[in-house]
């Protein structure tokens, strides 16, 4: 885990809606205040899923969230497998949907 697991840059009362992978970590990203063209915020970036879990459970997720083509090819981003951001993610969203809709993943 960095040292700097979590990195909240904006609050917002928008789900996540984006997530992309960079430097061994998975940012998750909100609407940005623009609405739908507006682009994104980033909300939290974290190598650890407790931490991703807990930046979902403040903001929610949104129906669909929609992924950057970094979640596929993530050792150009500092993963050591290309699957190792998509792995963080599962894990965070297992976490998540147990602790916050009491299903488990």
């Amino acid at each position: 885990m960095t040292l700097q697991s979590l990195r909240p840059y904006n609050t917002s009362d928008s789900p996540i809606e984006f997530i992309s992978a960079k430097d061994g970590m998975v940012e998750l990203y909100t609407q940005g205040p623009k609405g739908p063209s507006g682009g994104f915020d980033l909300l939290a970036a974290s190598d650890n899923p407790r931490v991703l879990a807990d930046a979902m459970a403040c903001a929610g997720l949104a129906e669909r969230v929609m992924g950057s083509s970094s979640m596929d090819f993530a050792t150009e981003e500092g993963f050591s497998r290309n699957a190792g951001a998509l792995d963080l993610w599962d894990e965070a969203v297992g976490i998540y949907n147990w602790e916050v809709n009491g299903v488990a993943s």
